[in-house]
């Protein structure tokens, strides 16, 4: 969330940069500056009431005191007027500061100075491609045939147990699965990551923590009658370890990975590119999270993106490096950069990482701050985080790239994580 400080600063520059986000916030930011001048006039009516009923209150006691009973009486009487009118201000105050904090979560994070204009992943930045497509040969086959044939991934039973975008792993695609898995948290924590293992549902103040609330587009499964969510991403519990935190300079950088399933209801995807693993309603991801100081997140954030695409070499697969455009990048995030991977029997790349830097966005809404050494005063924090990796698109590409006469074979990396070197 922007502060009320940065907007008030900012006016113009924020409406100029937003745009880069095709977000108009001219009106919205001119009801917030209109709106806080009302909580300002408000508050100074509410502070001099006060004040009056203060004073009233002490000279009350010295009439009775003197005996001047008539008078101290009309005094009473006036406090009760008082009164009154300090709860209907109080009242007004607390509405306006809803009004403020509600019209505040529906501006975007500022996007950083190099997301270029667009407004969908057409026009996302290609940074760099890397690795050698293979050449399948005419008989091969997308990764759900491939997970039918060699037993890996039943969509049909997933489907029977719970519905579409729920696929049940067995045999060697279960284990490849958590081989992965281990695989993944394995290199973070080499990385200098602390593993975690968070709650898979949220209550409502972290959803909002990290900004998965309001959820404008309805993605995310909400438990009504306990008012929990299932997350999305471990993003959102591992970042919310930090809410309501102050932290010292030196304690930086805080690095945390964790394992979890994600839940997603991927409202209103519809058609082919939903097919076998490539969009689903529940899968498994290894999140890596920063919160880092300010003056260096950015550098954080090449490094997360170096490691990163580390991993992806290890896996043996051709990958690219996007820069999302204004209007691809999400509505939290200043930066962000997208590793996707190619997959040969679809024909496509797939994307299989975020890695993002929410600057203080976030921890304006956790209230995450840090002060420097010998200081009292706080400041916030910046927020990183990134996928490393998702797993459901990884699997996609590591069947159908690696799929032979005599069956698919596993990456050198993973097969001491797999024990197998090919799925016959």
């Amino acid at each position: 969330m922007l502060s009320l400080k940065y907007i008030q600063e900012n006016q113009e520059e924020a409406i100029k940069a937003l745009k880069i986000k095709n977000f108009d916030a001219r009106e919205i930011i001119g009801t917030i500056i209109n709106l806080d001048e009302k909580r300002k006039a408000n508050q100074s009516e509410l502070d001099a009431t006060q004040a009056e009923m203060n004073s009233l209150s002490k000279e009350i006691g010295n009439l009775f005191k003197s005996g001047k009973t008539e008078k101290a009486n009309l005094a009473k009487a006036k406090t009760v007027e008082l009164k009154e009118t300090i709860s209907e201000l109080s009242s007004e105050s607390n509405s306006i500061l809803t009004n403020l904090r509600d019209l505040l979560l529906q501006i975007p994070n500022i996007p950083h100075p190099s997301v270029p204009a667009g407004k969908g992943e057409e026009d996302n930045i290609i940074v760099k491609t890397l690795g050698e497509i293979p050449t399948l040969s005419k008989n091969a086959l997308p990764h759900w045939e491939l997970a039918k044939k060699y037993n890996l991934i039943d969509f049909e039973l997933g489907n029977k147990i719970t519905g579409a975008g729920f696929p049940l792993y067995r045999g060697k695609g279960a284990k490849l699965q958590r081989a992965l898995i281990n695989f993944f948290l394995d290199l973070n924590r080499d990385a200098g990551y602390e593993e975690v293992i968070p709650p898979l549902v949220v209550n409502e103040e972290s959803g909002y923590g990290t900004g998965q609330l309001p959820d404008k587009e309805g993605q995310m499964y909400h438990v009504t009658e306990d008012n929990l969510y299932l997350i999305p991403t471990a993003e959102v519990p591992i970042t919310n370890i930090y809410r309501d935190v102050i932290l010292n300079a030196e304690d930086f950088p805080i690095k945390n990975t964790a394992y979890s399933a994600c839940f997603r209801r991927e409202a209103g995807s519809y058609g082919k590119d939903v097919r076998g693993l490539n969009r689903l309603h529940q899968f498994d991801k290894v999140e890596i999270v920063q919160i880092q100081h300010p003056e260096k997140s950015y550098a954080a954030l090449e490094v997360m993106v170096a490691h990163v695409e580390s991993i992806i070499k290890k896996l043996e697969l051709p990958y690219r490096l996007l820069r999302l455009c204004g209007g691809d990048t999400s509505f939290t995030s200043a930066l962000t950069f997208d590793f996707e991977v190619y997959s040969a029997a679809q024909d496509k790349w797939l994307e299989v990482s975020s890695v993002s830097n929410f600057e203080s966005y976030q921890a304006n809404r956790l209230k995450l701050r840090f002060k420097e050494k010998n200081s009292k005063k706080t400041q916030l924090a910046h927020t990183l985080n990134g996928s490393a990796l998702a797993l459901p698109r990884i699997v996609a590409a590591l069947l159908e790239n690696n799929q032979t006469p005599e069956g698919i074979r596993i990456p050198k990396a993973l097969i001491p994580y797999t024990g197998f070197d090919i799925i016959d």
